[in-house]
């Protein structure tokens, strides 16, 4: 960022409804993309959590305190030109779900894995008609065919900055169906968190703490969190 736009230039950060999209403007001129396409998100929460993030700004812009600002850039700049690409990369997971690999041994771990994802395969059988296999290791296990294709239905049928959303709770998790949970308020966020990193649990019980990689996982925590809540306002 130049140094001219690393400073904050502007006093007033109003929203105004422009068609059916909301935009956020700072002294009455829009804010623009990284792209340089106007900043129109789809709802008025999303708009007005933008407009906070830039009144929240001090003397000097700092993106990484401005995550809604930064993942409806992503949707408009990265996620629109290219939204069937993108959803194909989200419904791959479906095919290597991290919920289906499960533990050989120790058998601890194997019941642990069975307690907490069995809950998530059950609800994706029944609520996305999508039922998927299990299997021990990691050998590459092939999905029914109509599990994959309902898999797909879900994220294709998703706007822009759903997608956005959806990319992150996936991406986060290693997990198409805790994202989809997620999205659907099927499990607590925090619980589906927890979920998705039972084998990082379990090695840190086994070898103890690692300070970069607790380091590591608070971000993506963060990351996941940031994702629910943005996915709440599309």
């Amino acid at each position: 960022m130049s140094d001219w736009a690393a400073k904050r230039f502007w006093s007033d950060v109003t929203v105004d409804l422009r068609g059916q999209d909301y935009v956020i403007l700072l002294d009455n001129r829009l804010v623009k993309t990284p792209a340089k396409a106007t900043l129109a998100v789809p709802t008025q929460a999303m708009a007005a959590a933008i407009a906070a993030e830039w009144e929240a700004q001090s003397e000097k812009i700092d993106p990484w305190a401005m995550p809604t600002t930064r993942t409806a850039n992503a949707a408009l700049d990265k996620v629109m030109p290219q939204r069937d690409e993108v959803a194909q990369l989200i419904a791959a997971y479906g095919e290597n779900d991290l919920l289906c690999y499960r533990a050989p041994a120790p058998i601890e771990l194997a019941a642990r894995q069975k307690e907490a994802w069995d809950p998530l395969l059950a609800w994706a059988a029944e609520v996305l008609d999508a039922p998927l296999r299990t299997a021990e290791g990691v050998m590459h296990l092939v999905q029914p065919a109509n599990a994959v294709a309902n898999l797909t239905a879900r994220v294709v049928a998703q706007s822009p900055f759903q997608l956005a959303a959806l990319h992150d709770l996936v991406s986060m998790s290693g997990s198409l169906v805790i994202g989809l949970a997620a999205q659907a308020g099927a499990f607590a966020i925090d619980d589906l968190w927890m979920r998705s990193r039972l084998d990082e649990l379990w090695q840190i019980e086994q070898w103890g703490q690692d300070d970069e990689a607790d380091a590591t996982a608070s971000l993506k925590h963060l990351a996941f969190l940031h994702a629910h809540r943005f996915y709440k306002m599309s």
